[in-house]
């Protein structure tokens, strides 16, 4: 019984088993066919999500379990950026199937077709099996008979036969099992193709439903249709390709095949490989044939011009590049793809990079440039015909540091290993470690948002990789680097991009694209609870970095965590102990990384890892085994040597040997030094990984040695040896093709050939030309051979010993010193046969020399062919460049003999084109091929030939050039033709100075000299030598061979104290064995009492002293020079008036002199007036002492030291003077002042008197005058004043007035006057006609002192207001009604007895009377009588006053222009009560 029990209940759980897989399955299948036709917004999520989805069974009342699921965990936001290993972005990911709609709607609506029928008798077949399975599950317990039992045993092995017939027939019908994912039959295979080629991938895939196929490029979606052009994709029979036409190197790459099923996805990958096949090496951006464009019908041509040179910013400025691009032809809405590049890697734009393409010009603008943004920049532009490229270097030096001698700033920050709290931080090393080498770095870091940096290292550290730890999950983070040395702390890097401290988990899933569609089945699988249990050890615990700072341990997280995560101690042990040590104590780990920090250096530790969770710590992992705490990455080792080429004028190409044994190669930097120098530059400041480094920005002629250095995280390597000095100049390479073959004479047998020199001669001159021919048979083309075996030196060739009427092709190639250049283009097939033309052919070989801003020199060779007659003349036709055929014209009308000609009145900047055509008797010929353009810009730098006469007489022309080459040399010429002829011209040259002598200079020189330095760019000069150069030439040859001793002042004369007489010259070339000769009438004079002579040969300073002239003195002073075989003379002479005269002069110095021994006047008496208009007279003295007497009298009277004028008298120091104050009539007189003492006597005398007086008074004037302020104007109630204010006045001054530049008479309306010290003018009763400028002028002594004032507009407005205002104040204040008397103020008088008061008023009209007690108005009855008498008498009566009458009382005037009071007080008393207090007190 308990058997069959036990039997029963095994199949009632059987059973229970398949009632919830039908329940589970009948639930997916009806969720399949509801959500079949739409994707929701979780596609490609169901695998993932399923999993953390809990399934829990609640009982309900009536006993029937309801399954329930957990709501669907929130995913994070999708990103769509395609990452490489380093978690760098390089592209961004189309999401299949995730904005078109469409796509997957179709791929649904595919699988409805399929499935439909099966998806029936599915459905139908499931339901009727689930009822029987459904009755089957009810349990019933009971007693059975064995053969009751043995019957049941037999129908349920038949119900188990049923079951697995159903459970297989199901499995059939299912569409899930008719399902499978997709699989790559045959996958695509990689292949290597040349470029310009077509390739095509190929790949078969089976799944069901059929999958659909995407590929990918480097993980960027192939949109086949919008680029027809390049991409065709097929898929036919589940066979699928990918063409890709027109292959450049761009298309290397790795390609997907992507298939993609409701049951999942599959892919598949190949690389492409594209090579180049080239003769010479060629840059990556190179550019390529264009092919047609069948969409627009056109081939599409791409020219860049305006091309951006090499560039050199500074940290923190701003940089902009740019192109012009030029498409032909233009098509309508079409534009080309710009795209720019920085080592090869797309730009895209930020916050510091700009592009910008306006249709013709392409612009890139790097904005607060960093050491990150030096680089090769390479401009693309893609049409649908090709593409073209252009490339040049920017490099970005550093900027100026704050202090001298810290480091510069680190570069390329970059976050790595990103986990919940850790990530890992590197650097590069800076080109300059400052005056002392890098300690170490400082990491900062600061959270997105906020402005807040924090230090993350206490310690400084030697690697360029730390790893920072502590950062909070789910927060984002940038980082800077700052280098330091014994100096200081370098200026901070640049941030680096933001870093989001997260699982990596999460971020992978964040990353990565789609693997599926949404398929509309949501699969439910129960997991065990994990809830409480205590996770299991980490495995794989390993030690990634070991440095001397810190220790880097990574490991797998456990298989047994549970739901809520687990976090993770980690603990350290010393080799050879067993204690464990516990490194983060305060607070478990989030991330399977820990950096360990504070380990002693040398010492060997284990480590190992514990996981936790809120269930407990779990067991430890298995130790990392013994590691040694100590650097692991040794410095690398210093370069090979470098070799050091020439490259440009202004650049070098280095190359070394790569550093050997080097872990983890960060690059090269490279630096330079002048030779001679010990200063050394960085050539790069951005790491370099190739050993080939193109310098820029050195200086043209210099001489330089280079030295390179690796870099790794740890350190610098030594510097390697310095390269061998090179020379700063042009690399020398093979020339140009020429160009422009064309046929200049045809014979029976030869035929004569000329062409255009190449445009580019490599940097050496042209040697020669080489000449080949082939014949031509109808479309048969012969081999081709060479008609010259030496090289030739003309553009022009005679080929001889030709068959005639036989077609030929020729074809030249130029040489020069590094070698042969390519041929250049053949000529059409040229027939051998006889012409008959009577003109001359075209001029050939056609250059310039001597271009300037406004010139240029024009040189050609006589045709070959000179027709019937020889040639007589030339033409010279000028063009400019931008000009059509129609801009052709005549530089000259005659003919030019000459096969040269200056062309003059160029335009500065301008291009021009030059052709010329030669003249016989019978006509003019073709023109010759055209020369040019030619830009009229005058060389910078440019010399010209100068000429120098030596000091034997020698004449010789100079030319000087400061860019010579190697194999440069100075060529001569005459007239444009090579000197040849030394007889009249010898030629010397040293370094970069040609010299050519004139061996006997006459007129047979006479003509243009020029000069021209081969293998240069066509410097040149010339010099034409006239009739009057060469006159001026002989003369001054003459002057060198017999030399006179120039004079820089010729002998002159003065006259020094005592009356000596001093007679000098001074030469201006002279040497120090020159002697001098001094003569007086023909006789040489020698030094004595009489005569002092000096030779200064320092300054060439010649003196002869003299004490005195006396009457034998008259007569000539010569002094006679020789120095070498130079002469000079220079002479004097002292005759007649002249001589007398100065011998007057010379006996008053003497007496001056012997004046001057005692106490004298240094300046005499004179007078000055000051500002305040004193006058002052004054003197000087000088030789003073105690014993010195100082006299003043005035009239011959002396002023005694008590009179009054001595208070006047002041002296201080040197200065006396006498203040005569303001001056008047009185002070007029002879006033003197008399100095003596032992050693002699002075006197000085003023007279102030007449024209003395009237010298002070002018004077006095002037100050006045200049003292005078502007024109004031003011208004009164007569009228409008005038006045200005002087710092004092004198009745002598002439103040005159003009109105309109017309004197102003005096009237009683218009007067002038002087108040004080104003000076003013009254206009009454101004009107209109006194508007105006008026002027006052102040005689000065001379002329006058004028201030205008014009009185109009405003000003005469504001001044005519007031007046009106003025006047009709001062009217009513004259009218105003007033008491003018009468009234007392105070009255007291006895009770009982009558007041009369009477008050005189006044006013105009008469004005209204009232009288007022306590300020209420009286009325006249039989107490009060008031009258008004004559309109002036005003009176008040009280009769039998009372004590009540006592009060203020006014009397009260008003009419229309105003009112007054005239207020009085009465006081009524008592006498009786009076004398009772007086008796009370």
């Amino acid at each position: 019984m308990s058997g069959s029990v036990q039997v029963t209940q095994k199949q009632q759980q059987k059973l229970q088993l398949h009632q919830q897989l039908e329940e589970k399955q009948h639930y997916e299948s009806s969720y399949y066919l509801s959500t079949r036709s739409s994707v929701s917004k979780q596609a490609f999520s169901t695998r993932k999500t399923s999993s953390h989805r809990l399934k829990t069974s609640v009982k309900t009342d009536k006993g029937q379990q309801v399954v329930k699921l957990s709501p669907l965990p929130k995913r994070a936001k999708r990103t769509y950026l395609a990452m490489d290993k380093d978690k760098e972005v390089i592209g961004y990911v189309i999401p299949v199937f995730r904005a078109n709609h469409d796509v997957v709607r179709g791929l649904m609506e595919a699988q409805e077709d399929d499935v439909t029928e099966e998806g029936i008798n599915y459905v139908a077949m499931r339901n009727l099996f689930v009822r029987e399975a459904r009755d089957a599950m009810e349990v019933k317990v009971e007693k059975k008979t064995r053969s009751k039992h043995v019957r049941e045993s037999a129908e349920r092995m038949e119900f188990d036969r049923a079951l697995e017939e159903w459970s297989e027939f199901r499995k059939k019908m299912h569409p899930d099992r008719l399902t499978h994912p997709p699989e790559f039959i045959v996958k695509p295979r990689g292949q290597t193709v040349w470029e310009g080629k077509t390739v095509r991938l190929h790949c078969t895939v089976a799944g069901w439903p059929k999958p659909r196929i995407a590929w990918y490029k480097n993980n960027v979606l192939i949109d086949a249709k919008a680029h027809p052009e390049k991409y065709t994709a097929e898929s036919t029979y589940n066979m699928h390709s990918l063409e890709i036409k027109n292959c450049d190197f761009l298309d290397t790459a790795q390609y997907y095949a992507s298939a993609l099923n409701v049951k999942g996805e599959a892919s598949s990958a190949a690389t492409v490989v594209v090579k180049r096949f080239q003769d010479t090496e060629e840059g990556p951006f190179d550019p390529k044939p264009h092919g047609f464009c069948p969409e627009h019908g056109v081939t599409f041509h791409t020219s860049i011009i305006d091309k951006f040179e090499v560039a050199f910013g500074r940290e923190g400025e701003t940089l902009s590049l740019g192109c012009t691009v030029i498409i032909f032809p233009t098509v309508k809405k079409y534009q080309p793809e710009v795209v720019w590049y920085r080592n090869s890697v797309p730009l895209k734009p930020s916050k510091w990079v700009h592009t910008h393409w306006s249709g013709e010009r392409a612009t890139l603008t790097l904005t607060h440039l960093n050491k990150e943004d030096e680089g090769m920049y390479t401009l693309r532009v893609n049409t649908k015909s090709g593409f073209d490229s252009y490339s040049a270097y920017v490099f970005v030096r550093d900027a100026d540091v704050e202090l001298e001698g810290v480091p510069v700033a680190p570069l390329d920050v970059r976050c790595h290993d990103a986990n919940k709290d850790y990530v890992v931080v590197t650097w590069k090393q800076p080109a300059v470690e400052g005056s002392s080498p890098i300690l170490g770095y400082y990491i900062d870091r600061c959270e997105v948002g906020t402005h807040h940096w924090a230090q993350c290292n206490d310690a400084a550290v030697k690697y360029a990789r730390f790893p920072v730890t502590g950062l909070v999950e789910g927060r984002s983070y940038v980082f800077r680097v700052r280098a330091f040395n014994s100096v200081g702390i370098s200026r901070p890097s640049r941030i680096s991009d933001p870093v989001v401290a997260m699982d990596p988990s999460d971020r992978a899933r964040l990353r990565a694209g789609p693997l599926a569609p949404w398929t509309g089945v949501i699969k439910f699988t129960e997991e065990e609870p994990t809830v409480g249990v205590i996770p299991g050890e980490p495995t794989d615990v390993v030690v990634t970095e070991a440095t001397k700072s810190y220790v880097v341990l990574a490991w797998k997280p456990p298989e047994q965590r549970g739901h809520e995560g687990v976090m993770y101690y980690i603990e350290k042990c010393i080799q050879g102990t067993d204690t464990w040590q516990r490194v983060n104590t305060g607070m478990p780990v989030k991330s399977p990384r820990f950096a360990i920090f504070d380990l002693a250096e040398g010492k060997s530790y284990n480590f190992r890892v514990r996981c936790c969770n809120s269930a407990g710590v779990g067991e430890p992992s298995v130790p990392t085994g013994e590691t040694i705490v100590g650097d692991k990455l040794d410095l690398p080792s210093a370069p090979g040597n470098p070799v050091a080429t020439r490259n440009t004028d202004t650049s070098v190409v280095v190359t070394w040997g790569a550093s050997k044994d080097v872990k983890h190669l960060v690059g090269y930097y490279i630096e330079s030094s002048v030779t001679g120098t010990d200063v050394w530059m960085p050539c790069n400041n951005k790491p370099v990984k190739q050993t080939r480094f193109v310098c820029h920005g050195l200086t043209t002629g210099s001489n330089y040695v280079f030295r390179v250095k690796a870099v790794n995280a740890a350190g610098y390597s030594q510097n390697s040896s310095n390269s061998d000095a090179v020379l700063v100049q042009a690399a020398i390479s093979v020339p140009a093709s020429p160009t422009n073959v064309t046929l200049l004479e045809a014979v029976k047998d030869y035929m004569v050939l000329g062409w255009t020199a190449p445009t580019d001669n490599g940097g050496a001159d042209i040697r020669g030309y080489f000449v080949d021919y082939r014949t031509v048979k109808g479309n048969i083309y012969g081999k081709w051979h060479e008609l010259n075996l030496k090289a030739l030196t003309t553009t022009s060739y005679k080929a001889e010993n030709l068959k005639e009427n036989v077609f030929y092709q020729f074809q030249v190639r130029a040489m020069n010193m590094a070698g042969v250049s390519k041929p250049s283009l053949p000529t059409g097939s040229l027939e051998c046969k006889e012409w008959t033309i009577t003109i001359p052919g075209p001029p050939v070989g056609l250059h310039v020399m001597e271009v300037r801003d406004t010139s240029v020199v024009v040189l050609w060779e006589p045709p070959v062919f000179d027709g019937r007659s020889p040639v007589n003349g030339y033409y010279l036709d000028i063009k400019e460049a931008s000009a059509g055929e129609e801009g052709w014209k005549a530089v000259h009308e005659k003919t030019n003999k000459g096969k040269f000609m200056k062309v003059t009145g160029l335009t500065a900047g301008t291009s021009y084109v030059f052709r010329v055509r030669a003249q016989n008797l019978v006509g003019v010929g073709k023109p010759s091929q055209n020369l040019g353009p030619i830009l009229a810009q005058t060389r910078p730098g440019t010399k010209e030939i100068y000429v120098d006469v030596d000091d034997n007489g020698v004449i010789s022309m100079i030319f000087e050039c400061s860019e010579m080459k190697e194999g440069s040399q100075f060529v001569w010429f005459k007239n444009y033709q090579e000197i040849t002829d030394t007889s009249r011209l010898t030629i010397a040259t040293q370094g970069g100075k040609s010299r050519a002598i004139f061996n006997s200079l006459s007129v047979e020189d006479l003509g243009t000299f020029s000069c021209m330095v081969t293998n240069t760019e066509g410097i040149s000069s010339s010099y034409t030598l006239t009739e009057e150069a060469l006159l001026r030439l002989l003369d001054l040859s003459h002057e060198h061979k017999f030399p006179v001793i120039p004079f820089k002042n010729e002998m002159a004369m003065e006259l020094l104290e005592k009356g000596c007489v001093r007679f000098w010259a001074q030469m201006e070339k002279f040497t120090s064995a020159c002697q001098v000769e001094y003569v007086f009438n023909d006789v040489i004079i020698e030094q004595g009492k009489k005569y002092t002579m000096k030779f200064d040969k320092s300054s060439g300073l010649i003196e002869l002293f003299m004490d005195s002239l006396e009457v034998t003195d008259e007569g000539t002073f010569t002094f006679n020079l020789v120095d070498g075989k130079a002469k000079g003379t220079t002479s004097l002479v002292l005759i007649g008036d002249e001589f007398r005269e100065l011998q007057r002069k010379s006996e008053f110095e003497r007496a001056e002199w012997v004046r001057k021994q005692g106490p004298h006047f240094v300046e005499y008496l004179g007078f000055t007036v000051t500002q305040e208009c004193d006058v002052l007279l004054k003197c000087k003295i000088g030789n003073t002492n105690p014993a010195t007497e100082i006299i003043w009298s005035k009239d011959s009277i002396e002023i005694a030291e008590d009179d009054e004028d001595a208070a006047k008298i002041e002296k201080k120091d040197c200065d006396l003077t006498f203040n005569i104050g303001k001056i008047s009539k009185q002070d007029a007189g002879i006033y003197e002042v008399f100095l003596r003492d032992e050693r002699g006597k002075d006197k000085s005398a003023f007279n102030l008197t007449e024209a003395g007086y009237q010298a002070v008074m002018n004077e006095l004037f002037r100050v006045i005058a200049n003292s005078s302020s502007d024109i004031q104007i003011t208004s009164s109630e007569n009228g409008i004043i005038l006045y200005s204010n002087v710092t004092y006045y004198d009745e002598n001054l002439h103040v005159g007035w003009l109105h309109k530049d017309a004197k102003i008479a005096a009237s009683e309306r218009v007067k002038s006057g002087v108040t004080g010290e104003q000076l003013w003018l009254k206009i009454n009763e101004p009107t209109e006609k006194d508007k105006g400028k008026y002027t006052m002028d102040i005689f000065d002594g001379k002329d006058g002192v004028k201030r205008v004032l014009d009185l109009s507009g405003k000003a005469w407005q504001d001044a005519f207001e007031e007046f009106q205002r003025l006047k009709a104040a001062a009217i009513a204040e004259r009218n105003r009604a007033r008491v003018v008397g009468g009234l007392p103020d105070v009255v007291a008088i006895q009770e009982g007895k009558s007041l009369n008061l009477t008050g005189n008023v006044w006013g105009e009209p008469a004005p209204e009377v009232c009288w007022v007690k306590n300020d209420k108005e009286l009325v006249s009855d039989d107490h009060y009588k008031l009258k008004f008498e004559h309109g002036k008498f005003a009176s008040i009566t009280i009769a039998a006053v009372t004590t009540a009458d006592s009060g203020k009382y006014a009397l009260v005037v008003k009419n229309k222009y105003g009112k007054e009071a005239g207020e009085f007080t009465v006081s009524v008393y008592n006498p009786d009560e009076e004398s009772r207090e007086d008796k009370k007190d």
